[in-house]
């Protein structure tokens, strides 16, 4: 048998190298090259291509017109969040990958949609958990595990020959980071066999149409563990996240052939598992906020579901030389900008102040909508004088102190509306026609306009 023969690849972006780099020189990240066999054995020296493609046809050139579309028959998962994020259910055949970090509950999930799928026929493989653990696991869910098999491998070829044997509706692998195959000489996790592992896992799922969730790492940087390769294989990448302080989990779709990427969905992690929060705004107001200077309320929009946040801030006399500023759940940088937008165009001077900011409940936000909402957090803070609780916020803010129009103006005015907000504060430029609200709307042009608006009341 010949000697395998080894190369260096980027875990990071792919590049290859003869020899050990400390830095990529593609995409200049340092550490990331891997060793990576890149001579098979004798077993199975190359993998078998068929003459026919992944739908089973023959695998010749067709006229696009010629193609007969049809609407792809989804699965409903029983999971309404999951359903959202994946574009209105699962598409048969095709391949999700499910990351996220240590303990926040992938697994968790996985198997508790599993268990949701009623007469459906599931399996679930798993190379962390023995099956009397899994059992352990289940019996604290709630569902139905009557037509759910579980199985302990980390052999890919065993867990694909259990698979043609069952016949599932439904697989999920857990994780693809402690599987292999024999196809290739490398451990298990390394850089080949995940990339080998998951286009072998991918073929059998188009060929056989039937649809494959993977559960993947992550590393200490966040990103998902293993070659960039994984990612584009795959037809979606899900990230589950949120601080494991909270209660709260966001599922958000990364990328996703098969729907928008703009979607999420937002769960309760219980005793018995997760639960769906299908009307956050309720769960991310408090009910205390009454006479309490800093919190404001802003009207969010994250893919097409709006909902209420509450933005909370505290302003104080810098303790040391040099101010703090530090945010938790909102962009650090546009908060400095924000900052400075409140000097310059509104006069107040926070060079000598600490400002905090929080996003309650968890949550991380990139709405630029919210822009206003915490600016005025930031202004009642500093001023010590309670905000109206029944006004909420909607607005970008620019770098004259001008307030931009928005997307979905009206879903978030109707959210506000449904919530018993009794006043709500939008851009001036905003089209639209507002009379069919019973909630007052106040357009404002300027940061300025609405500070004395919000102190007035």
């Amino acid at each position: 048998m010949a000697k395998p023969s080894i190369q260096y690849v980027c875990s990071s972006c792919g590049a290859k190298a003869p020899q050990m780099l400390g830095r990529c020189p593609v995409c200049g990240e340092w550490g990331t090259y891997e060793e990576e066999i890149i001579q098979r054995s004798g077993l199975s020296a190359k993998r078998s291509v068929s003459a026919r493609g992944l739908s089973g046809e023959a695998g010749l050139p067709k006229r696009l017109q010629d193609i007969i579309a049809t609407d792809e028959m989804r699965i409903d998962l029983h999971n309404g969040e999951l359903n959202h994020v994946l574009g209105g259910g699962l598409v048969p055949g095709s391949l999700v990958l499910l990351g996220g970090e240590p303990g926040i509950g992938k697994s968790t999930l996985a198997l508790q949609v599993l268990m949701q799928q009623g007469e459906r026929k599931t399996f679930y493989a798993s190379g962390e958990e023995s099956v009397r653990q899994l059992k352990l696991r289940a019996e604290r869910l709630a569902g139905n595990a009557e037509n759910l098999y579980i199985s302990s491998e980390t052999s890919l070829e065993r867990i694909l020959e259990q698979v043609k044997e069952l016949e599932p509706d439904v697989v999920v692998i857990d994780s693809i980071q402690t599987i292999g195959t024999e196809a290739v000489e490398a451990t298990i996790g390394s850089l080949t066999q995940v990339k080998e592992c998951a286009a072998r896992i991918m073929e059998f799922a188009k060929t056989r149409n039937i649809p494959f969730i993977i559960i993947g790492h992550i590393n200490k940087e966040g990103s998902l563990a293993g070659p960039k390769v994984l990612e584009h294989i795959v037809d979606t990448v899900l990230q589950f996240e949120g601080d494991r302080q909270y209660m709260y989990r966001i599922l958000r779709a990364q990328k996703n052939r098969f729907g928008s990427t703009s979607e999420l969905g937002i769960y309760e992690m219980r005793q018995d598992g997760l639960r769906e929060v299908t009307n956050p705004s309720e769960l991310l107001l408090s009910t205390a906020r009454e006479g309490l200077s800093g919190i404001a309320i802003a009207a969010a929009v994250e893919g097409v579901r709006p909902f209420m946040i509450e933005v909370q801030a505290l302003v104080s006399s810098a303790a040391y030389g040099t101010p703090q500023r530090s945010s938790t759940g909102f962009d650090g940088r546009r908060l400095n900008m924000l900052l400075a937008v409140l000097e310059k165009r509104v006069g107040f001077k926070l060079l000598q102040k600490d400002v905090f900011l929080n996003i309650a409940g968890g949550l991380r936000v990139d709405d630029t909508a919210i822009d206003l909402a915490v600016l005025a957090a930031v202004l009642s803070s500093n001023m010590d004088i309670a905000l109206d609780a029944a006004t909420c916020l909607c607005g970008e803010v620019g770098l004259a102190g001008e307030i931009r129009s928005v997307n979905r103006i009206e879903q978030r005015i109707a959210e506000a509306q449904k919530l018993g907000f009794r006043r709500i504060i939008i851009p001036a430029d905003q089209k639209g026609d507002f009379s069919r609200f019973s909630i007052e709307v106040v357009p404002v042009r300027k940061v300025t306009d609405a500070f004395r608006l919000l102190i007035k009341a």
